[in-house]
């Protein structure tokens, strides 16, 4: 059986008087790429926002293989594993492209280690070494999402989120972060990401949650889920 490590049971949460998310559980198994799909306002952002720890929860747990995660200020979240790489990339205007890169590290001291992650994500993003020393809000919307990846690289984390992955990037660079996120994955690291291209998230994937309203309404294998009419129909346009 899978082994289950990224645990959400009964979450709620929102901001100020206005609820979004409505008693949310899922999981997503040690290794695996998960993906979370639905409209725009479904609470898909709101719910990793809340993983990261910038939103509280009202209710509900949140457990990484184990270890409970509510409460905990986001640099805790991410010093226990959890990387986030936000919707719109947020790269730091005036930093270079290896500064941005570096940031990620910020709550590391192995240096040696750090040192060869970031060989890393040069080797899988070769255009950020060529960049290494420009601004990198000056890139192209493609290679700062490839930043905005190599920066959540380098927490050396034991989950990555990604929110939207290929927003506003052509076809060709979507399949390009596809690519490399298989081949991350294939590394060992475990991935959820929230994707409005549903076809682009199930070919990614291996597990899906659509979300509505805030809430959970069918998960399954990305292969069911594409197969699945009402998925077609309301997602595919098929």
């Amino acid at each position: 059986m899978p082994e289950s490590f990224l645990e959400i049971n009964g979450v709620q949460a929102g901001y100020g008087d206005v609820r979004v998310l409505w008693d949310i559980s899922l999981s997503v198994n040690k290794g695996e790429i998960a993906c979370i799909v639905g409209s725009n306002g479904a609470g898909k952002t709101t719910l990793l926002n809340t993983i990261s720890g910038i939103v509280k929860p009202t209710a509900g747990s949140i457990k990484l293989d184990g270890q409970e995660l509510v409460g905990t200020l986001p640099d805790g979240v991410l010093k226990a594993g959890i990387a986030h790489v936000p919707e719109g990339r947020r790269l730091f205007k005036g930093l270079s492209v290896q500064d941005n890169l570096m940031l990620g590290a910020y709550l590391r001291d192995d240096r040696d280690a750090i040192k060869e992650d970031l060989e890393f994500v040069y080797d899988i993003f070769p255009i950020l070494k060529e960049r290494a020393t420009q601004d990198a809000t000056t890139m192209s919307g493609g290679e700062q999402q490839m930043c905005a990846i190599g920066r959540g690289i380098m927490s050396k984390p034991r989950v990555l989120m990604i929110d939207e992955l290929s927003l506003g990037l052509a076809p060709r660079l979507v399949d390009r972060l596809s690519e490399t996120l298989l081949e991350i994955n294939k590394a060992g690291l475990t991935i959820l990401l929230v994707e409005q291209d549903v076809m682009t998230a199930f070919e990614i994937a291996q597990h899906g949650f659509v979300i509505e309203t805030g809430r959970v309404s069918i998960s399954d294998t990305t292969d069911a889920l594409g197969e699945n009419p009402k998925i077609k129909e309301a997602y595919m346009g098929i």
